[in-house]
């Protein structure tokens, strides 16, 4: 996690210290950043296609590239160049709602998962215990949209 944060912190520092370059006078342009400076620069992907969270992250010294990454009902991603692309490791499982994740310290290809709370929708057992709440208060239970 310590590369994905270093990773990130060396992005931003390049692109600010891009932005802060003395902009060159052309043509009557005083001031400012020539957009031509940034016509390579392209959006990519650098991660899982997911709007989830990510609840745990492992990695072993022996591997410097290689993590495996939890998420948050979203199941394992392992990537094996320090983030720059990701690959699902988990999908065949019962359930994608990860917890926790760690490598055994003596084999670095053992890998032990431990599951979250086992639900396609977790929000539906928030939802769930809410409305037995209300009910059990005598009001109107909440209908999932």
């Amino acid at each position: 996690m310590n590369i994905l944060r270093k990773g990130s912190c060396a992005a931003a520092l390049v692109l600010v210290s891009l932005a802060a370059l003395p902009a060159r006078q052309q043509g009557g342009q005083e001031g400012g950043v020539d957009p031509a400076m940034f016509a390579g620069l392209r959006w990519r992907p650098i991660g899982p296609m997911r709007a989830s969270r990510t609840c745990t992250v492992a990695g072993h010294r022996s591997h410097p590239y290689t993590f495996y990454m939890g998420v948050c009902n979203g199941g394992v991603w392992k990537t094996t160049d320090a983030g720059t692309t990701w690959t699902p490791i988990f999908d065949e499982q019962p359930t994608q709602s990860i917890g926790s994740i760690a490598i055994a310290p003596s084999h670095p290809q053992t890998i032990y998962v431990g599951s979250g709370a086992g639900l396609h929708r977790p929000d539906l057992s928030e939802l769930s215990a809410l409305n037995a709440a209300l009910t059990k208060a005598g009001l109107e239970p909440v209908k999932p949209r």
